[in-house]
């Protein structure tokens, strides 16, 4: 409540003044407050969280963490690939022993049981996208400044998931707020999670993009559903620490820029899965001899551009990508051949490397 632009509108910066300003404030914060228990998490996770037990957890370039952690308060920024992207990557700091950060999630994800463990043992914070009230967006800047005075900080750079596959334009609301924590030791650690198959990847890729905010119970009805059968690969990545001081959080131009270079790096460490390089070759109808040459091609187009690969030999990433769809019911492959079953969720899959590839002439105005 003393921070200086908490301050300013109370006094009347946005036209509400006194009690009426306060309370609105007050509401907010109790809102957003949350307590991370951390102990209790580390006896709760495996109970609660069955579905990882189909996910193998892979870290890269984590053990430069501690040191970065040493060196001050650390926030991480990742893109937004799945619900369970809260969960996996924390872990992946737990299985390393790293101290855990407190989390940005999206305002929908606390109802219910799941909420409760949110708020009262994760230690994430409900956030409420795409608010435009002066009152809100004051008082949650306020509040993640006051946060890294004590915690680690974990969000997503994107918002909320990408319904179309492709890496989304960076958001500037959170990052913003913690530039404006004025820590001399803020460190921003860019991180990135990629899956072999993406949980609810039929659910994403039938809606395209984000219409309406379907209630979290519906939508983890739905994961339930989707994981029968699934199985996969969870890439974490880190990269290095990008120091924010320097960086001024009032200079819109100096947020945006931060932004994304913070976007950008994030797109160069994604793990580029074998499902990602076979959904951008496929055709209605192929033979695997055209499908190889498709993939060994692209293959050299992503290792040219610097991508990072989880293989770069065209026979294992089309055998293991052909295995994961065929299971899934995404394509059929009958002798040779391989054909479409679901081209929308293929079309997801290819635009998760969209980034790294050359722009097409026809796209490129």
């Amino acid at each position: 409540m003393a921070r200086e632009e908490v301050v300013a509108y109370l006094n009347g910066s946005h036209g509400e003044t006194g009690a009426r300003a306060e309370a609105r404030v007050h509401e907010y914060l109790d809102e957003l407050r949350t307590t991370q228990r951390h102990a209790i998490y580390r006896v709760l996770k495996h109970p609660l969280y069955p579905i990882f037990r189909k996910i193998t957890r892979i870290a890269e370039n984590i053990d430069s963490l501690p040191d970065v952690t040493a060196r001050g308060r650390v926030v991480y920024i990742s893109n937004h690939r799945s619900h369970i992207d809260y969960l996996i990557e924390p872990l992946v700091l737990e299985d390393h022993a790293i101290r855990p950060p407190v989390i940005a999630a999206g305002i929908n994800l606390f109802g219910g049981p799941l909420g409760l463990i949110h708020r009262h043992v994760t230690g994430a914070i409900p956030i409420r996208r795409n608010v435009k009230d002066p009152g809100y967006l004051i008082t949650l800047k306020a509040y993640v400044a006051e946060i890294l005075q004590r915690h680690d900080l974990m969000f997503y750079i994107e918002g909320g998931r990408s319904y179309s596959g492709e890496l989304k334009t960076p958001k500037t609301g959170l990052l913003n707020a913690a530039l404006h924590s004025e820590r001399a030791d803020l460190l921003l650690m860019p991180c990135a999670i990629a899956y072999d198959l993406v949980l609810e990847d039929h659910i994403l890729a039938r809606q395209k993009v984000k219409r309406t905010q379907k209630p979290f119970t519906r939508e983890f009805a739905e994961m339930v559903r989707a994981a029968v059968g699934y199985k996969s690969r969870a890439f974490v990545t880190f990269g290095q620490p990008i120091e924010a001081k320097g960086f001024d959080p009032q200079a819109r131009r100096d947020v945006l820029e931060l932004a994304h270079h913070v976007r950008d790096t994030i797109g160069r460490l994604m793990k580029v899965v074998p499902t990602s390089i076979v959904a951008s070759c496929l055709r209605p109808s192929i033979a695997r001899a055209d499908l190889k040459a498709r993939v060994s091609g692209l293959i050299e187009t992503l290792v040219a551009a610097g991508a990072n690969m989880a293989s770069t030999d065209p026979d294992e990433v089309l055998d293991t990508a052909a295995d994961l769809f065929a299971a899934r019911g995404i394509i059929v492959v009958e002798g040779s051949t391989f054909r479409f079953r679901d081209r929308n969720v293929l079309r997801y899959y290819a635009r998760t490397i969209e980034h790294l590839l050359p722009v097409p002439p026809d796209k490129a105005h």
